[in-house]
């Protein structure tokens, strides 16, 4: 009996021992699988974390690479007149430019200042006055940025500019030689992106072709020629009212363009040799004013001979550019200079009024002297720059690497953003308000529409813009659905830069002053303009001019030159 009890004692004792070491196995397992857990978990985190800190250090340093959370930068967005021309519904914060931008970065502007296009220096001279400067912004004002820089409120672009800028920008910026990237270089810090003016070429005479054919008149063939039939647009009062007086060629009071501007009488000033409101070289090799000279004086006279026959617009001293636009739009004027790209505006306004116009591009290579050579001063240049301690300088440079090069280069998903060209959107809709772009893209853009068209170069070779405004050319040229924007294409780059192409015109070589003091005062603008206004509208007589010369010495340009001289040697 005692021998039976010890066996189920001991029976039992085996099983508990038996269980207790299972439960133990089992929690010992139970623990290590969890420790396993705890230790993949923290090894998947730490391997999250890695993968994060390395999307964010490639979307630092390359221009494509994809921020891993939305980057918001604030902006101070310069506004186009009638929203740029945005398709309805878009909006400066919400349109196919920062669309793609938040796609193809994850990055979105947040637009804390705007201001229109023409109020936009004023109030960028506050905010920076007030040093309540956004993340990024354009300024349009090279002395702006030298105070900006001399007050340390921007930040250094330049090693951003070696990791995020894509070959093909960097190439485009070569294009214009080194003086473009070295006039925003402080200490041999790059301290903005500037813009690219591309060459525009001549201003070239835009004639109402409708006009010349109901009144029998030959295309000119010189600019002589040219004054003569804007002489019998006035003889037979063509574009006026009863009881209105016709306008002749309307032109600005500046009497000089610029790149972003129409109606000056460039061309008049070109056939005398003329530089006006330009530096250049003269006989010595110093730097003289264009203004000064007796090449200017000859283009004065002949000016005011244009005026006293009834070929310039009598009131052209009281016109402001709104109006010069209000009566070409209205089709009161059936002449006046400026660029290729005056289809955009204000001949596409003309057009969509009156489809029966026939506005043709003139010009006149042969009229042009070439007496001295100017210089460029980055005067239509505009900046983009960066407020000092942003964290993401190098946001600039992927907007630009993308929009720039990546859209219209690569991508077969941006066709949405590329149509903006063939209708005629504001480059005002783009979060940086500048072209990058070939110097010569112009030309470029034309040559190739016109090989595809020959049939001596296929479709698919053209960049992104290019097949833009093919399209709309080949729409214009077949007649079916023309739009409005499918004539501007055509008359632009078809018609007008064609005349370029095929005259082979190129810009001259561009001469740089790196100076900062090329800016005349405004006693002497104020001086100059009110002379050649008065002497062109016989109120003075020619021989004035030389006492005009005097006065602008006197009054500070002999200190002017003098300083321009030191800075240029």
């Amino acid at each position: 009996m005692m021998i039976q009890s010890v066996t189920k004692a001991g029976k039992k004792l085996f099983v508990i021992l038996i269980l207790g070491t299972t439960l133990l196995q089992s929690g010992c397992n139970n623990s290590t699988k969890e420790t396993q857990q705890k230790a993949e978990k923290t090894d998947g985190v730490e391997e999250q974390k890695k993968t994060k800190s390395g999307d964010w250090e490639e979307a630092r340093t390359t221009p494509y690479g994809k921020y891993p959370e939305t980057v918001t930068y604030t902006l101070a967005q310069m506004n186009g007149a009638n929203n740029s021309n945005l398709p309805k519904g878009q909006t400066y914060e919400n349109n196919e430019y920062t669309r793609y931008l938040k796609k193809m970065l994850n990055i979105q502007n947040e637009n804390t200042y705007m201001e229109s296009e023409d109020r936009y220096d004023e109030f960028v001279n506050v905010i920076v006055k007030d040093r309540m400067l956004p993340d990024v912004m354009v300024i349009s004002d090279k002395k702006m940025l030298d105070e900006m820089v001399e007050n340390d409120l921007i930040e250094d672009l330049t090693e951003v500019y070696e990791f995020c800028t894509t070959d093909r920008i960097k190439a485009m910026y070569s294009s214009y030689g080194t003086e473009l990237l070295d006039s925003v270089k402080y200490d041999g810090k790059l301290m903005a992106m500037p813009e690219t003016v591309i060459d525009h070429g001549p201003c070239l005479l835009w004639l109402r072709k409708d006009w010349m054919d109901k009144l029998g008149l030959e295309e000119p063939q010189t600019l002589e020629e040219a004054f003569d039939v804007i002489e019998a647009f006035q003889k037979n009062r063509m574009g006026a009212a009863p009881g209105e007086e016709p306008i002749g060629l309307v032109c600005d009071t500046s009497l000089v363009g610029t790149t972003s501007s129409s109606y000056s009488v460039d061309p008049v000033f070109q056939k005398f040799g003329a530089n006006p409101q330009r530096w250049q070289k003269g006989e010595n090799g110093e730097v003289v004013y264009g203004s000064l000279t007796e090449e200017t004086k000859n283009a004065l006279e002949y000016l005011n001979q244009l005026y006293e026959r009834g070929i310039l617009d009598e009131n052209f001293a009281l016109r402001a550019q709104n109006n010069l636009r209000d009566l070409v739009v209205s089709g009161k004027c059936g002449a006046f200079f400026g660029l290729w790209w005056t289809p955009n505006n204000p001949l596409m306004d003309e057009y969509e009024e009156d489809p029966d116009s026939d506005w043709e591009p003139y010009y006149f290579p042969a009229e042009i002297q070439k007496t001295a050579e100017t210089y460029s001063t980055f005067r239509d240049n505009k900046y983009v720059v960066v407020r000092k301690g942003y964290e993401h300088p190098e946001i600039v440079m992927k907007i630009l690497s993308v929009l720039f090069d990546y859209t219209r280069y690569e991508a077969k998903d941006a066709d949405e953003m590329n149509s903006y060209f063939a209708l005629n959107v504001d480059p005002t809709a783009r979060p940086l308000v500048i072209n990058v772009d070939y110097n010569e893209a112009t030309y470029r853009v034309t040559e190739h529409i016109q090989k595809v068209i020959a049939g001596d170069m296929e479709e698919e070779k053209l960049s992104a813009i290019e097949k833009s405004y093919y399209q709309a050319c080949r729409n214009y040229m077949e007649g079916q659905n023309v739009t409005v924007e499918d004539w501007a294409a055509y008359k632009s780059r078809i018609s007008a830069v064609g005349l370029l192409v095929k005259s082979d015109y190129r810009t001259p070589e561009k001469i740089y002053l790196q100076t900062s003091n090329l800016e005349i005062p405004q006693t002497l603008g104020t001086l100059e303009k009110n002379t050649f206004i008065q002497i062109i509208m016989g109120k003075r007589p020619i021989s004035y001019f030389d006492e005009f010369v005097s006065k602008w010495y006197e009054q500070g340009g002999d200190q002017l030159v003098k300083a321009i001289r030191e800075d240029s040697r």
